[in-house]
């Protein structure tokens, strides 16, 4: 049997009007399911008409307009149900979901569903629990001393992973799969013997671990920002009294 690392992974990709998971909304998404790192990858693509502005600094980033997505986007609650099937899927089958700072994609995913669909992720996976696979927690853990950024350019750069049209969904869930099984091979002495599973909660603990030193750096530095701890999805905010 392969390591789960050679063995079928899937990878998940979004991108968004924004940064903040309560506010912002999808406005594409992919899904990559690849069963050997030498099989072809099948990919679903989405793009979501939200009826909301597209700001500038979006656009810029993913090159999604209002108009364009007007005129060639869906509107987000059958979608939405779409992406939500798909990932359930990936559960069922078992088959390691890769998503890269999986508490932004899949909180805001989390925030859409409740948003258009009265739902949440959970209830879609009716039990089927998902093994999330984070390359950037796994790196920053397995090669924590390493000094520099950790976007997906910089770890396709470092794990020597071709990265083409970034920032489109697809094209950032492919390679961020990828990463996932480089990072593999080159710590193979430190995970082949670890199940998706137990991956999937070391994570949460590695990634709350790392969450407490970005606090401490940011009160060092006199920098008022909060780091949430929990991965990989961020507790809904209490309502306005």
């Amino acid at each position: 049997m392969p390591c789960w690392y050679d063995g079928p992974l899937a990878a998940f990709d979004t991108e968004t009007t924004g940064i903040d998971v309560e506010r912002d909304r999808i406005v594409s998404a992919a899904l990559v399911v690849q069963e050997t790192p030498r099989s072809a990858p099948r990919i679903t693509r989405w793009l979501i008409n939200p009826g909301v502005e597209i700001p500038e600094a979006a656009t810029e980033v993913h090159g999604l307009t209002a108009d364009h997505l007007a005129r060639n986007g869906r509107w987000p609650a059958p979608v939405l149900e779409e992406i939500a099937r798909a990932l359930a899927a990936q559960a069922v089958a078992g088959r390691p979901l890769v998503v890269m700072n999986a508490p932004f994609d899949l909180t805001l995913l989390e925030r859409e569903l409740k948003r258009h669909r009265a739902s949440s992720l959970g209830a879609y996976l009716g039990g089927h629990p998902l093994r999330i696979l984070d390359p950037r927690v796994l790196d920053k853990h397995l090669d924590r001393y390493r000094k520099g950024r950790r976007t997906l350019t910089d770890l396709c750069a470092h794990y020597e992973v071709e990265l083409t049209d970034a920032h489109e969904a697809a094209a950032d869930a492919l390679a961020s799969l990828r990463v996932v099984r480089a990072l593999g091979h080159r710590y193979a002495e430190r995970l082949e013997g670890l199940h998706p599973a137990e991956l999937h909660t070391r994570q949460a603990v590695w990634y709350a671990a790392q969450a407490r030193g970005l606090q401490a750096w940011f009160a060092r530095s006199g920098n008022p920002e909060t780091v949430d701890p929990h991965w990989p999805l961020r507790p809904e905010l209490p309502a306005a009294a």
